[in-house]
C-alpha cells in the first residue's frame, strides 16, 4: 500500500509541475502585454507608428494590406462600388437594372434593339433633313462611310478559309471518319430542333 501511495504521490507531483510551467508562461505573456502597453506610451513616434501599423494590419477585413479604393483599381471606378459619389453610383445601378429588366424580363433580344435603333435613328435623320428645308437651317452633316477595297478583300479571304475548314470538318463528319464528332454535331441539332 505504501507503494500505491507513494506512486500517487509522485504523480501529483509531476502533475503540478507539469502545469507550473504553463502557469508561469501564460503570467509571463501577461505581463509582456502590459509592460509593452506601459513601454509603448512613454515610447518614441517611432514605436507609435510601428504600433499603428501592426493595429491596422490586424483590424482590416480578410488581412488585407491595402485600403479597399486601391484593391479596387482606385479613381472613379473605385468611387462608383464604393458609392462615394451617390449620384454616379446610383445612376449606374438603376441603368444596370434597367438593362437587366429590359433584356431579362421583357425578353428583349440584342440583334431586336440594335435593328430597332438604326430604323429610329435612319428615320430621325430623314425627317431632320426633310424639315431643314421648310426651317431654313442647315441639314445635318452626315458622314459618307467608305470601305476600301484592301480590307474588304482581306476579311473575304480570312472568311473564306473559315468556311473552307468547316465544310472540311463537316465532310469528314458525313463521310463517318469520326464517331465521336459524329454524335456530338447530331446531338447539337437535336438540341437546336
Amino acid at each position: 500500500m505504501a507503494e500505491h501511495e507513494g506512486e500517487r504521490e509522485m504523480a501529483e507531483h509531476e502533475g503540478e509541475r507539469e502545469r507550473e510551467p504553463v502557469a508561469e508562461s501564460m503570467a509571463d505573456k501577461i505581463t509582456e502585454k502590459t509592460h509593452d502597453h506601459d513601454s509603448s506610451s512613454s515610447s518614441s513616434d517611432s514605436d507609435d507608428d510601428k504600433s499603428d501599423a501592426v493595429k491596422s494590419k490586424i483590424f482590416r477585413l480578410f488581412g488585407r494590406e491595402k485600403p479597399v479604393h486601391k484593391v479596387l483599381g482606385g479613381g472613379k471606378p473605385a468611387d462608383v462600388f464604393l458609392w462615394r459619389n451617390k449620384k454616379i453610383s446610383a445612376g449606374v445601378l438603376g441603368g444596370a437594372t434597367a438593362v437587366w429588366v429590359f433584356f431579362e424580363l421583357l425578353e428583349y433580344h440584342l440583334i431586336t434593339l440594335v435593328c430597332h435603333l438604326s430604323i429610329f435613328s435612319l428615320a430621325v435623320l430623314f425627317l431632320w433633313s426633310n424639315a431643314s428645308n421648310f426651317l431654313n437651317k442647315s441639314p445635318p452633316k452626315i458622314p459618307e462611310v467608305l470601305l476600301p477595297e484592301k480590307w474588304v478583300r482581306e476579311v473575304a479571304s480570312g472568311l473564306r478559309i473559315e468556311i473552307n475548314r468547316g465544310f472540311a470538318v463537316l465532310h469528314d463528319i458525313a463521310s463517318g471518319r469520326d464517331l465521336k464528332k459524329f454524335l456530338a454535331v447530331s446531338d447539337l441539332f437535336l438540341s437546336l430542333i
